[in-house]
């Protein structure tokens, strides 16, 4: 077990949320993707499903509602009054709008509490307890901010040889000229100006920004708080940066290279390690979001970052069996993981089976680790948001399964045929221009959002596998 790691006691937790814990009346479920995977949309399109579950026909595979032993679900005060709140009703009132938008992301971590009172189908409970509660913590965080996890192990050298290693490749080794350049004026032996190191920790950000634009839709970048800084833009503590021409040899502690590594250790002490004790170590459940669709459109190099992006957060996890022993004395631990390729609507449905087989290819290695520990996985192809219709058009006398919807930079709706998803990983010679058409939609246009759940693909599907035991 890694030194770093917490350990519980029962004085350390609130007596009332480790019982409703234990006795599973309480859920905590992580949701995390990185960048534009959807994170906002599946928060918003979870709680409207249940607020509305009493009423829907949109559920069939989440078991408490098709066997009409769901009481009703209610919108609570969330239990940890320093994190900033989801704001479910102004994303909401986003989708149910004329027109309708999407809700803005995720740029920090927020909270939403539901309970969810039902009828037990436990023979046990049934003549004690027949009707029950259960709260779900929902927790949003941006994916990137997990990418900082592995600073944890790694010390500022190690750091910077990986991202030098990084940038002799293409795109970045082009997109990172600029940071270079101005490294190769500086004497890391000399003694440090504040004026370097913030215009070196610029011209990084700078750089990282580059990675994430639409155009490369790079996935591995860090620190992950550079990106996506939350309430930390601005701090003093993101103006450092990797140093990607060391050499052997001392340092005084007042060169350049010395304080580039103390901000960096103290990076990791106050931000990473931070983030890890107050939040990520207490999840009970974990949904891992990846826009999929989006790395063939660009190409191999960003489905490799991104294969290489999610591999590595998801190596970082806290896993293990969460049993009643584990969860007094050893801390709570994830038991259920489920990775899902978001904006399934954007393919047709004869597609959806390759889409899930393409997320399951790409997460082998980590997905066998977490079975092997105990955690219950599952790969799933979903639409929080259902935006496009099937349709159907002939070509040379055959027809061909097409999708309809209204694109993101349009008013009128179209259908096209937007490729097939290869159901092995395409080699890099294989990642032509022009070979997928995957594009982005505007949300579907409602008549009665506030009377009955959202549409969406296998939302229900997800729903049982993260919540159907607690029933």
């Amino acid at each position: 077990m890694k030194s770093w790691l917490p350990r519980f006691s029962l004085p350390q937790l609130q007596l009332d949320e480790l019982m409703n814990r234990t006795l599973d009346r309480q859920v905590k479920l992580a949701v995390t993707g990185l960048s534009r995977s959807g994170k906002t949309v599946f928060i918003t399109s979870l709680v409207h499903q249940l607020l509305h579950g009493l009423e829907s026909t949109h559920l069939p595979f989440f078991q408490v509602v098709s066997s009409g032993r769901l009481a009703g679900t209610k919108l609570m005060q969330q239990p940890d009054m320093h994190i900033p709140s989801f704001r479910y009703d102004i994303a909401i009132e986003k989708l149910g709008s004329d027109p309708p938008t999407w809700p803005q992301p995720t740029t920090g971590i927020s909270e939403i509490r539901l309970a969810i009172r039902y009828q037990t189908n436990n023979p046990l409970l049934k003549h004690v307890s027949p009707v029950n509660t259960l709260y779900v913590d929902i927790i949003d965080y941006p994916g990137e901010w997990l990418l900082d996890l592995p600073l944890l192990e790694w010390t500022y050298e190690q750091w910077s040889t990986h991202i030098a290693s990084a940038c002799q490749k293409e795109p970045r080794l082009s997109l990172s000229k600029e940071w270079r350049g101005f490294l190769n004026t500086l004497d890391l032996g000399e003694p440090f100006t504040d004026a370097a190191v913030r215009q070196a920790a610029e011209l990084y950000t700078h750089f990282l920004m580059s990675c994430k634009d639409r155009k490369y839709g790079l996935s591995l970048l860090q620190p992950g708080r550079f990106t996506m800084p939350g309430d930390l833009k601005g701090a003093p503590l993101l103006e450092f940066c990797p140093l990607v021409n060391l050499s052997g040899g001392s340092f005084k502690d007042n060169s350049l290279f010395a304080e580039m590594k103390r901000r960096y250790e103290s990076y990791k002490e106050h931000v990473v390690k931070k983030f890890y004790l107050e939040h990520f170590v207490s999840f009970d459940r974990q949904i891992v979001l990846a826009d999929v669709l989006r790395t063939f459109n660009t190409g191999s190099a960003t489905f490799v970052d991104m294969r290489e992006a999610i591999n590595l957060v998801l190596n970082s996890f806290h896993y293990g069996k969460s049993g009643l022993l584990n969860k007094l004395l050893y801390g709570l631990k994830i038991d259920k993981l489920l990775f899902a390729a978001t904006k399934a609507d954007h393919v047709t449905p004869n597609q959806l089976p390759n889409l899930e087989r393409f997320l399951q290819q790409m997460l082998t290695s980590s997905q066998n680790n977490a079975t092997f520990e105990g955690v219950q996985t599952e790969t799933l192809a979903l639409a929080s948001v259902k935006c496009t219709q099937a349709a159907y058009t002939t070509f040379q006398g055959q027809r061909i399964s097409c999708i309809k919807g209204v694109p993101l930079d349009a008013d009128k709706p179209v259908a096209l045929f937007p490729g097939e998803v290869p159901v092995e990983i395409p080699l890099p010679e294989d990642w032509v221009e022009g070979r997928f058409n995957f594009m982005e939609f505007k949300p579907p246009r409602l008549a009665n959002i506030h009377g009955r759940g959202l549409p969406h693909i296998r939302l229900d599907r997800a729903l049982e596998f993260l919540l159907g035991d607690k029933f």
